[in-house]
C-alpha cells in the first residue's frame, strides 16, 4: 500500500509538470503576421474615480465617461 501511495503521488506530480509545460508552450506560440494588442486606452468614471477601458465606459452626452449606467444618472461629483 506505501507504494502505492508513492506511484500515485509521483505519478500526480509528473503529470501536473507536463501539463504545465505543455501550456507554456501553447502560450508562447504567436501568429507572426499579427502584432500583439497595445495598451487599452482607460479612462477615470466621473462619479466614483474607478479606472475602466475607455470601450467599457458609459458615455453622457458632455462626453464624460461612467463605469455604469446609475453613475451616468447619478452624474459627476
Amino acid at each position: 500500500m506505501k507504494y502505492l501511495l508513492v506511484l500515485l503521488v509521483v505519478g500526480v506530480g509528473l503529470f501536473m509538470l507536463i501539463g504545465r509545460n505543455r501550456g507554456a508552450s501553447r502560450g508562447n506560440r504567436r501568429d507572426p503576421a499579427r502584432p500583439a494588442p497595445g495598451p487599452a486606452s482607460m479612462l477615470e468614471c466621473a462619479h466614483c474615480g474607478v479606472h475602466l477601458p475607455r470601450d467599457e465606459a458609459v458615455l453622457d452626452a458632455a462626453g464624460r465617461g461612467f463605469c455604469t449606467d446609475a453613475h451616468r444618472i447619478a452624474g459627476p461629483r
